[in-house]
């Protein structure tokens, strides 16, 4: 089992780890996490990265859809939580930047320093909404490499291995077209964004377009109205970066509400058969996976030997010594 990462943090930055994996195996899967428990369990099964849902932040935060509630506060301190409980680099959804190109300023130090390896921008108005929900609207071409341009200045102050990707919402916005969207790839990338990311292509042939007529590396979302594409599909038409980001959200919602039902039609009996399947699960040992264990170990290492003497006759899960192992 993967330990937490409490004590056992990697040497190198995770910004610099991240440009070591967009530099290897193309295309990088990203699967989207919305807390730390659903950074550790993804990093946990070995992604090498995650990526974290603005939707799902607002979703499970706020309880609200991802059409502009979430502030730059809200979103930065969850970045902050999921940065601090893995140690696979994060990539962050950081909306429309807040603002104007200063509020990108602050949105990119503010991620800098809650230690996610990069993020992306949109050029959407505010308040801004899921790129895969109709009535979006985008601001001027000028304005969009403006704020590019800024995030990528305070990037250089910072951190210059912090990745910026420049998302456009172009193609499906209110009087928008793929050539825009292209367009405003390109820009970005003159700019000195790392990726281009056009969202919302409705098959495969815009797919073809974008890897051919955008001239960087390209992000690719696939989720909502966007084809769903294998990994060699992907590598035959040179994405770069591919995220899943809503579906272990689903998962999730799926999962709990099957549960709720269950303990609501037939008792609080169906909790003893959840109990059954969770202990036969991977995950079945909470405690060890939560990081019991490690807690255990930090004892011995740092607080006098008597510390110990804690575990002798209680009852409950007994995490395990260094020494049992």
């Amino acid at each position: 089992m993967s330990p937490m990462r409490l004590g056992q943090a990697e040497a190198t930055r995770p910004t610099t780890r991240l440009r070591m994996l967009l530099a290897g195996k193309r295309p990088l899967v990203v699967p989207g996490c919305y807390n730390a428990l659903s950074a550790r369990i993804l990093e946990h099964v070995g992604f090498e990265a995650v990526y974290m849902s603005g939707y799902g932040t607002s979703l499970s935060l706020l309880g609200l859809p991802d059409a502009g509630f979430a502030t730059l506060t809200e979103m930065a301190m969850n970045a902050r939580l999921i940065a601090g409980a893995v140690r696979a680099p994060v990539i962050a959804d950081a909306d429309n930047g807040y603002g104007n190109a200063i509020n990108v300023v602050r949105t990119v130090e503010e991620f800098v320093r809650a230690g996610v390896a990069g993020i992306h921008l949109e050029d959407q108005v505010a308040p801004k909404r899921c790129g895969h929900v109709a009535g979006r609207e985008v601001v001027s071409r000028r304005e969009a490499v403006l704020k590019i341009r800024a995030a990528v200045a305070a990037r250089d102050a910072l951190d210059r291995d912090f990745v910026i990707v420049s998302r456009t919402d172009a193609r499906g916005a209110h009087g928008g077209s793929l050539d825009e969207a292209i367009w405003r790839a390109n820009a970005a990338l003159d700019a000195g964004a790392d990726l281009a990311f056009v969202e919302g292509p409705v098959d495969r042939a815009e797919v073809e377009r974008i890897c051919r007529e955008v001239r960087g590396p390209v992000f690719y979302n696939m989720t909502g109205i966007s084809p769903r594409l294998s990994e060699a599909e992907m590598a035959g038409l040179g994405v770069a970066v591919c995220i899943l980001p809503g579906q272990a959200m689903r998962a999730t919602m799926m999962a709990v509400h099957d549960f709720a039902r269950a303990v609501r039609e037939r008792g609080t009996m169906a909790e003893l058969e959840l109990d059954a399947a969770f202990k036969a699960h991977p995950l079945g040992d909470m405690h060890g996976f939560a990081g019991f264990d490690r807690v255990r170990e930090l004892e011995a290492a740092f607080l006098p030997p008597e510390a110990q003497e804690k575990y002798a006759d209680t009852l409950g899960h007994m995490p395990r010594s260094s020494a049992g192992r």
